[in-house]
């Protein structure tokens, strides 16, 4: 499943999405134009999901909605993101009441806003950019060794153990997530948020879940996107990278592009 889009000339989008090697499709994205108090915002998700895919599918479709009607999404963003991350959670766990397995999802979000670009991030699905050409990751994947949020871990009464991985309490791969409600006072739904500036070094986004970054660096990712201008297309052939590279997990991408820095097609006064 693909999907392009293009937006008002100042960025354009695609994404891919697909099982992979699963039997199931537990990841989903969400793309969103809106206008809120008279400013154009981008909003761009990848969820990935764990347990099955209630919480990925109850995140995508009401993460967005809480932000955008956030009475400080404008005023104050970062505070705004903060609040819908918990409050989508919080509102998760409730209507879980009668599950008898606990669903989880990450999130990996971009958050466009006049010149500019908030990524929050709970879990491992990564957002990469090109700045000047080079790859930056601006998240960082929430794993349960990292030394603070074992530190953070255990300081709740909780530990971190190896099963195969490193898991909180033996079970769980990544230390913040959505939903995980019998794991909840570890595994907060808490996001980092990383602020850049759209210029005209900017030059794209990508977010994906982990079933791409499991098997393509930051770099690769970076100079495979570079020279595909269409963001759908770019999006197809990471997808492809990492399925002939031997991801045993569902992958999806989302890319944008931003056109600040690319010539205008036609007339470029108009705007």
């Amino acid at each position: 499943m693909s999907v392009m889009a293009r937006h008002n000339g100042k960025f354009s989008y695609g994404y891919s999405s697909f099982p992979g090697k699963r039997s199931s499709m537990e990841d989903f994205c969400e793309t969103r134009i809106d206008g809120v108090e008279g400013e154009v915002v981008g909003l761009f998700g990848v969820f990935d999901g764990h347990g099955g895919a209630r919480a990925a599918e109850y995140v995508k479709q009401n993460l967005f909605s809480n932000l955008i009607r956030h009475p400080k999404f404008i005023s104050d963003t970062k505070s705004a993101i903060v609040e819908a991350y918990c409050h989508t959670d919080s509102e998760f766990l409730k209507s879980e009441n009668n599950q008898n397995r606990d669903a989880g999802s990450t999130a990996s979000t971009a958050i466009l806003v006049g010149d500019r670009l908030l990524v929050a991030n709970v879990g491992d699905s990564r957002a990469v950019i090109s700045r000047g050409g080079k790859a930056i990751a601006v998240s960082r994947d929430h794993k349960p060794d990292q030394t603070d949020e074992r530190q953070r871990i255990e300081d709740a009464g909780g530990f971190v153990m190896w099963a195969g991985t490193w898991r909180v309490g033996g079970v769980l791969a990544v230390s913040r997530a959505f939903g995980d409600r019998l794991l909840k006072q570890y595994v907060v739904a808490d996001p980092e948020i990383t602020e850049e500036k759209v210029d005209d070094t900017l030059e794209f986004l990508i977010l994906a879940s982990d079933g791409l970054w499991d098997v393509v660096t930051n770099e690769e990712a970076v100079s495979i996107t570079k020279p595909i201008q269409e963001p759908e297309e770019a999006a197809k052939r990471l997808m492809q990278e990492a399925y002939q590279r031997g991801s045993a997990d569902n992958i999806t991408i989302v890319v944008v592009r931003f056109l600040a820095n690319q010539p205008e097609p036609s007339n470029s006064n108009s705007g």
